[in-house]
């Protein structure tokens, strides 16, 4: 038998099966580096009209990227790219938040506590310069497109320059205040905390029952409807915070709750009348409610701390609750929020609160009783002295859940402290109060998922005021004078701060450190006190939107500093969505951003959060290593981000073959493009058989449906389309189906060229949708495809060579969608025949269809080309009705009859035909093969 194969049109191509990504990844990466491609593609966008700004996140300067900051990044680059693609101008610029605790600390821990503040300043610098270098390395690994030459740092002097004027912008509008206020504070940090600082965990502490002696005995028993008192009285409250105690100022009661006055024998004590029962189980005291009178008649009443000289005065308040504890509220206003703000609307100045608990959480030394003690530790020591005193009337350990600081994991206080605070309700130089301004601004953006929207308004709708300052060294100043004598800030702040802001644009923050007052205050300075705070680090990355946008990295367009998007995970609800929001209002009247997008958080395949102590953590540097950063990214694209995104080996290795399926088609279509030239060889549409006009025009639906998804952010649905299109409209049928024609029909005959048209089309387009997911694959790949062509695909837009067919047309689309259920049923009994034994393989059947009418007529108007689509040897149709004991097909008016073929196999196509033999010059060939040899090649219209 004579060897055909070398007169088949083979595919070839140099576009390799194997990706190895992980070796392949860097060369492209250095390619890109060399031709500076970030920066060619800004060149081309440039001037165009419509811009996509998506503001940068920063992520904290201190070590390596962990996986759920790949996934921010790729999310972020995901868009950025797709929305380049689609004609927009769109920058990135990276971040980074370079000042606060975390790096202070660390340095303190690596070089000692009692540095200078400036040698401070310079190793917290050089450390974040490190950091910012190493994470930058990962993130480009990633194939991430930005400024990488020219981030966005927070520690940048201009930057730092910058964020002093956001200060003063928000002082120049009112909202700016000292004030004595509970604050969220760590002992560790030795300073102030944000909300977001805060984590909560399960802690142990002792829960007590104190009775507070009553003073005004007369008015007590008036009030409770008694002539007086026979016997000793105590308002008993339950706390588990002993210590704060010597703290203790007044007692909360509810205005509409019923107290009892309870006879236990040698005392009365005043109880919540729903909790009397249980409190005298826990107190196990046998006693008798004598008498009822609701909390607002109690108000003003006073009783005696339990061992300090002082009175504690009975107030009203809301928020006592009768879930747990004795329905009466112990208030330290220095040690909480309810405290204070109850303290204060009765009256009380803040020289009048009691603050004995130091910044180191150490009693001051001339407390009675427990001075220099940790207060911890001082816990026990005030039990033992309740109980000495005769006012312990419960104690047992408690297990609940507490504040923890998010760095040390040890538990925080509230404390009261001197600190400048942003008022939420301070009424602005325009009469509107902050929490309006940002309530109103939510309602104006649009939140991806939809969920983030309630949640971020009931943060605002509560919140307190923003404590903004902290007691560091590296941070960017509060650069303030305020009045020895008034304590009042200075008439010229505003512009004092701009004077400021000049020397930190050039020297950095040691600027204001160094500064001597009267460089700026002249003869005034001696009245004047140059404070030290620094400013709360999500003051810093609050406030890029001004200092980056609109200063060193302005947008150059009309949007000012409002981006179209701020992408970062659910935390940032309480973090950087929250911080942006405040100072955007504050400064510019509206949210700095149009659009928020929030990703969950990375778990195991269990479900679990990931942690070292699990050994569950999946480091996107390993996974990079070993798969490549493109199954990292297809990962993200592939996973639900609105909810937890879970992670581990063995779904990597899924994503693995997933991308394979992709990767192996766009190795097809490169391999049949062999010999193809488009400017020679493109077929125009009106030429091109009808199953490759069908496949142009499904591309062209599917790219519609592929940018709208890129459009909305829906990476999960671009994936799912993407690989069905690979795997069943190209795979399982038109790529099947035209392997016969590509590889028999002569080289530039117009069933090959139109089929390499279609190829040719299809590649253009699918490198394009998913070079944003896939860059580097669809780089490596662009480059073996044929024609001229920009030099990278990541210069493109979406390909604009696609076209439709008419829904009028005879063989339009829904004709084609009924042909390939027709191949999925026939494909299901050839495999069931070859299963039983009945065919080797379907060149080696022979199919009869038994069709209902319509169907009949469209598998009848394909005529002769009915078997290439089947892939048999012989494809005929039948009316329906003539079937006989034919059994049911996977398709409805459909029923298969699978045959083996009696004639034998032509050597060059292997289709099973009568007339193989029967040519004298080719006995081995069919006449079809003879044809497409010697003559003037087979005429295709459909398939």
């Amino acid at each position: 038998m004579t060897d055909y194969k070398s007169s088949l049109n083979l595919p070839e191509t140099a576009f390799p099966m194997k990706a190895g990504l992980a070796q392949r990844e860097p060369e492209i990466l250095a390619k890109w580096q060399q031709m500076g491609l970030y920066q060619k593609i800004r060149e081309i966008s440039q001037g165009r009209d419509k811009q996509f700004v998506l503001h940068d996140g920063p992520p904290y300067a201190n070590g390596n990227i962990h996986i759920g900051h790949a996934v921010n990044k790729i999310l972020k680059d995901i868009i950025v790219r797709a929305r380049t693609q689609a004609g927009y101008d769109a920058p990135y610029v990276p971040g980074w938040d370079c000042h606060g605790l975390p790096i202070e600390h660390k340095v303190e821990t690596t070089h000692g506590k009692h540095l200078a503040g400036d040698k401070t300043r310079e190793l917290c610098r050089d450390y974040a310069t490190e950091q910012v270098e190493a994470q930058k390395a990962d993130f480009i690994r990633l194939g991430v497109f930005g400024e990488w030459d020219n981030p966005y740092k927070t520690m940048n002097f201009t930057n730092e320059a910058g964020e002093i004027r956001a200060l003063a912008k928000i002082v120049e509008q009112g909202f700016v205040f000292k004030g004595l206020k509970p604050v969220n504070w760590c002992f560790d940090c030795g300073s102030a905390l944000a909300e977001a600082e805060v984590e909560y965990a399960d802690k142990q502490s002792p829960a007590i029952d104190v009775g507070f002696p009553v003073a005004d005995e007369a008015e007590l028993a008036q009030v409770f409807g008694l002539d007086s008192l026979d016997k000793p009285a105590q308002l008993v409250i339950w706390t588990t915070t002993p210590w704060t105690i010597p703290a203790n100022q007044a007692l909360n009661i509810h205005p509409d709750h019923f107290y009892a006055l309870v006879d236990v024998g040698s005392r009365y004590l005043v109880l919540a009348e729903e909790l009397v029962e249980s409190c005298l189980q826990r107190y196990q005291l046998e006693g008798e409610a004598v008498a009822r009178a609701q909390g607002d008649d109690l108000e003003n009443i006073r009783c005696r701390h339990p061992f300090y000289e002082r009175f504690s005065p009975i107030y009203l308040a809301d928020y006592v609750e009768l879930d747990a504890g004795t329905g009466i509220v112990h208030s330290a206003p220095a040690y909480g929020e309810d405290d204070f703000a109850t303290c204060k609307a009765y009256g009380m100045e803040n020289d009048d609160i009691l603050t004995p608990v130091q910044s180191n959480g150490v009693y001051v030394d001339d407390l009675p009783f427990f001075g220099g003690m940790m207060i911890w530790k001082a816990n026990p020591q005030i039990v033992a002295k309740l109980e000495e005193v005769g006012c312990l009337l419960a104690h047992a350990p408690i297990t609940h859940s507490y504040m923890h600081c998010w760095r040390h994991k040890s538990p925080v206080i509230y404390r009261a402290t001197a600190q400048w605070f942003i008022g939420m309700d301070v009424p602005s130089v325009k009469g509107d109060t902050l929490r309006q301004r940002a309530l109103a601004a939510i309602e104006e953006t649009d939140f991806v998922p939809g969920w983030g929207k309630p949640r971020l308004q009931s943060m605002i709708a509560n919140r307190p005021d923003w404590c903004i300052s902290r007691q560091r060294n590296w941070g960017v100043p509060i650069p303030f004078f305020l009045h020895r004598q008034s304590g009042e800030l200075h008439p010229r702040t505003v512009e004092l701060m701009e004077e400021v802001a000049k020397r930190v644009e050039q020297q950095g923050i040691e600027a204001w450190f160094k500064l001597d007052a009267a460089e700026l205050l002249g003869d005034e300075a001696a009245d004047y006190e140059k404070i030290s705070d620094t400013l709360d680090v999500w003051f810093d990355s609050g406030t890029t939107h001004w200092h980056v946008l609109r200063g060193s990295h302005p947008l150059g367009h009309e949007q000012g500093p409002r981006a179209n998007l701020y992408l970062e995970g659910s935390d940032q609800h309480r973090g950087w969505f929250h911080s942006s929001l405040l100072t955007g209002c504050a400064m510019d009247g509206h949210a700095p951003y149009r659009q928020l997008l929030t990703h969950g958080f990375t778990v195991d395949q269990s479900g679990r959060k990931m942690s070292k102590s699990l050994g569950n953590v999946v480091a996107p540097q390993d996974v990079m290593n070993k798969y490549g950063a493109d199954i990292l990214r297809l990962w993200v694209a592939a996973t639900d981000f609105s909810g937890e995104m879970a992670v581990s080996d063995e779904i990597l290795k899924r994503t693995a073959d997933a991308y394979r399926r992709i990767r192996n088609t766009a190795r097809f279509l490169l391999a049949n493009l062999s010999g193809f030239d488009p400017a020679q060889h493109l077929v125009q549409p009106e030429d091109m058989l009808a199953l490759d006009r069908w496949v142009v025009h499904r591309a062209a639906e599917l790219q519609d449906e592929i940018t709208e998804a890129y459009e909305q952010y829906q990476f999960l649905n671009i994936y799912q389309k993407v690989h069905h299109f690979c795997s069943l409209d190209l795979g399982s049928f038109y790529l099947d189906i035209i392997k016969d024609r590509q590889y028999t029909t002569p080289a530039d005959s117009l069933a090959r060229r139109s089929a390499q048209t279609a190829l040719y089309h299809i590649a253009e387009a699918l490198l394009r949708w998913v070079a944003p997911i896939m860059c580097f694959t669809a780089e490596e790949a662009w480059g073996y495809l044929p024609g001229e062509r920009l030099e990278s695909v990541h210069l493109t837009t979406w390909y604009e060579g696609l076209f439709r067919l008419d829904d009028q047309e005879e063989l339009n689309a829904p004709f084609w969608q009924q042909i390939q259920e027709v191949k999925q049923a026939v494909n299901k009994e050839l495999e069931n025949q070859r299963n039983a034994g009945v065919i080797k393989g379907g060149l080696a059947a022979e199919v009869t269809l038994y069709a209902e009418a319509e169907l009949f007529d469209a598998l009848q108007s394909l005529g002769e080309e009915l078997r290439f689509v089947t892939l048999t040897s012989e494809a005929r149709v039948l009316p329906l009705a003539q079937a006989q004991g034919v059994p049911p097909s996977e398709m409805d008016g459909l029923l298969i009859s699978v045959q083996p073929s009696a004639h034998a196999k032509c050597g060059r196509c292997w289709h099973h035909r009568e007339d193989v033999g029967s040519h004298a010059e080719h006995p081995d060939l069919c006449g079809r093969c003879v044809t497409n040899l010697s003559g003037a090649g087979e005429q295709r219209r459909f398939a």
